[in-house]
């Protein structure tokens, strides 16, 4: 028994031209028109989107071992992060992850807190003169140079600041490219050398090279301030060989924290200040919480328990605009989902963005609403209606990282500052790599 077709099937090509042209709205039809189960045909590939909370568990959680990561997807990441956590798989994966797991343990996340809040501080200094100036910030651009300060300075122990200009145009690219080469039939290898290529290893080295300067200088001085993460990647030794990482290893570890660990929060960060800005009534709740647990003091990591209404505004944002807004798994074996075989071989599509506006499980899935997250969850929805950092043996390794930094980020900033969009520009999600505002997020600061 075949599935129904994703909506948008035309012969030969498939789904592919509306995969291109509107990838959310494709997916979105999908979800309304088809099911749970939806038939996705491309020219080189089969396989189907899994909408249903039971069927993304089923893969994720119940059958993660007889799934892998050789996807078109994926197959593109590891042009930029190498084999490292994300990309990697099999015993490979599971010694790195062994290795980096200490690393993000919660108590050592919350000890992080206060330098958390005191590179927040600066970028709260310069909202305060863009406020004073009447200026409008790009708020995107301004929480992607504030993440990856964060995650240089506390996973990597290296001050970015000087860097954030050229990394984060590099990185936007990458993603873009990266992008590109998943939906194209076909992409010459990165050996030939098109205008495209010749972009790519320009952008890709800009990055590396201060990849490779946070390595040496950490092999340099391992006592340093911070950069654990780093000091322990560099520490780590091989159960059975006693030998280290070599610095392709490192330098793979190192690109995937250093890229995957500010992109997806940066973006969350500006997404939720993008629905503040729209929902007026959230803003006013969000505010009167931080009011009440703070009053005129900084954010502590200690407060995070307290901050209910805080967290549940990411969640929301989370929910309605998923950073990672698309998944994908190659089935090692036949897989039965409902009355659907799905054959060996052959591709799996997990979205977010699809189950989080599930009809079945989430009452006006379009709107914004925190309190959804707010105590606990009804009975009726499954665990898996909601996985923004996937789930299973594979669920990201920073998620606790990400939810305390955006947390203390949100608060410090929410705290003294609204931000409203400019009239007439309401950002657009562009599903790359990750879920990005198209042009950026310009918005007016204004001083509490």
């Amino acid at each position: 028994m075949l599935a129904p077709r994703v909506p948008g099937y035309v012969p030969v090509l498939g789904n592919l031209l509306g995969f291109r042209s509107d990838p959310l709205g494709t997916i979105v039809r999908a979800v309304r028109e088809a099911g749970d189960v939806a038939r996705a045909s491309f020219p080189r590939h089969q396989g189907h989107f899994l909408f249903h909370p039971d069927a993304v568990r089923s893969v994720l959680v119940d059958h993660a071992k007889d799934v892998s990561k050789e996807t078109p997807g994926f197959d593109a990441l590891r042009l930029l992060l190498g084999n490292g956590l994300v990309t990697s798989e099999g015993a490979y994966w599971l010694r790195q992850r062994r290795i980096a797991q200490p690393a993000f343990h919660r108590h050592k996340i919350f000890a992080l807190g206060a330098r958390m809040v005191e590179l927040t501080e600066r970028t709260a200094d310069e909202w305060q003169r863009a406020a004073e100036a009447g200026r409008a910030v790009d708020v995107a651009e301004s929480m992607t140079r504030l993440t990856l300060r964060i995650v240089g300075d506390t996973m990597l122990g290296r001050d970015v600041e000087r860097d954030a200009a050229d990394v984060g145009q590099a990185l936007g690219w990458l993603l873009h490219d990266l992008n590109r080469r998943i939906v194209r039939p076909w992409t010459p290898p990165l050996s030939w050398k098109t205008p495209a290529n010749v972009r790519f290893l320009a952008a890709q080295a800009t990055i590396f090279k201060v990849i490779d300067e946070t390595i040496a200088a950490k092999r340099r001085d391992p006592s340093a301030p911070g950069g654990e993460l780093l000091r322990m990647l560099l520490e780590a030794r091989d159960e059975e060989t006693g030998e280290a990482m070599d610095d392709a290893q490192l330098r793979d570890e190192v690109a995937t924290i250093f890229g995957a660990g500010h992109e997806t929060t940066a973006n969350l960060l500006a997404w939720t200040w993008s629905w503040l800005s729209r929902s007026p009534e959230v803003r006013r709740k969000l505010h009167a919480e931080l009011d009440a647990v703070l009053g005129t003091r900084a954010v502590t990591a200690d407060d995070y328990p307290k901050l209910p209404y805080t967290r549940a505004v990411l969640s929301e944002t989370l929910r309605i605009t998923p950073v990672v807004w698309l998944l994908s798994r190659r089935l090692k074996t036949a897989l039965q989902v409902g009355p659907y075989e799905l054959p060996a071989g052959s591709l799996v599509f997990l979205s977010p963005y699809g189950t989080h506006r599930h009809p079945a499980f989430w009452e006006n899935p379009e709107g914004f609403d925190p309190e959804r997250f707010v105590g606990e969850a009804p009975p009726s929805r499954p665990t898996m209606a909601y996985f923004p950092f996937g789930a299973g043996p594979r669920k990201c390794i920073g998620d606790t990282f990400a939810l305390v930094e955006a947390t203390l980020v949100l608060a410090t900033l929410a705290r003294r500052f609204e931000a409203d969009l400019l009239p007439g520009k309401v950002p657009v999600p562009e599903p790359v790599i990750t879920l990005r505002p198209r042009d950026g997020m310009p918005m007016k600061i204004r001083a509490r």
